[in-house]
């Protein structure tokens, strides 16, 4: 059985799983969650890298997959670089959707949410330089919205006043009436979609790459030489570097993404909780 390994600091890279499982039903998909430093927009940039190339490594090891799914758009940024040179596995990363932002904008002005990591770091201006040279780019640093993210997933809705004033520091910046296409830089917002379709401007594009990133995962499995078809089949495993302490209210949503109740277990040794 091929298997994928999707990997985020949280539940944000599930929305990516879904998606996958949609688009190749008979693939295992383990996943991997960074808890113990979540969220991953709040970490110092060196120690991040090194701790995401130091626990993929390990989880590679452990769980042989002939794909990874980085499903955070902070990581990718970061480390995806470095974990293709270190590792003999492809890897599928998430990147902010500036090109297809401005394949889409009529007014030449795009919108970005994501963590403050992802605006802050050289990327996103590179990417902005290569991929939207004629488009005004404004983007915001959401401190909030994973949180929030995280708390949908666990099926509280999310506090409207809350997420109007996250999503004001990006429509409030000068000429933020002028953003007709937002994209979502941060994999956890796939899980608030809906409700910042319902809060922000109605006129705005909300543009998710989760189903992009899984199209590309498909992509590269099939063109991967395996040898899936001869393993024995190994149950799927979802793995947390800290376990939640309200596991219970993250169960419905991972039976809903096909992994069983007794799926969940601890990945922590070797990479210590504050490294």
């Amino acid at each position: 059985m091929a298997r994928i390994l999707a990997f985020d600091s949280g539940i944000g890279g599930l929305g990516i799983v879904g998606h996958i499982r949609d688009l190749l039903p008979g693939v295992a998909v383990d996943y991997l969650a960074d808890t113990a430093v979540f969220p991953y927009g709040e970490q110092p940039d060196a120690p991040l890298r090194h701790r995401i190339v130091t626990l993929l490594g390990q989880a590679i090891d452990r769980l042989k997959p002939d794909v990874v799914v980085v499903g955070c758009n902070t990581a990718s940024t970061l480390a995806l670089d470095s974990l293709r040179t270190a590792y003999d596995v492809p890897f599928v990363g998430c990147v902010p959707p500036i090109k297809w932002a401005a394949d889409h904008t009529r007014t030449g002005t795009i919108g970005l949410l994501a963590t403050r990591a992802t605006v802050r770091r050289p990327y996103l201006r590179d990417l902005s330089t290569r991929f939207a040279p004629d488009c005004t780019l404004l983007a915001y640093g959401a401190r909030g919205l994973a949180d929030m993210a995280e708390a949908a997933f666990r099926g509280r809705s999310p506090d409207r006043h809350q997420l109007k004033t996250e999503l004001d520091g990006l429509f409030g910046q000068t000429g933020g009436d002028r953003i007709d296409v937002v994209g979502i830089g941060c994999t956890h917002y796939t899980f608030l979609l809906d409700a910042m379709r319902e809060t922000g401007p109605t006129h705005v594009t909300w543009l998710d790459p989760a189903p992009a990133v899984a199209r590309q995962a498909a992509r590269i499995l099939a063109r991967c030489s395996t040898t899936a078809a001869s393993r024995s089949p190994v149950a799927e495993r979802i793995c947390f570097t800290a376990m939640p302490p309200d596991l219970p209210a993250l169960m419905p949503g991972l039976r809903r993404l096909g992994y069983a109740a007794d799926a969940p277990c601890l990945f922590s040794e070797g990479v210590a909780a504050d490294s």
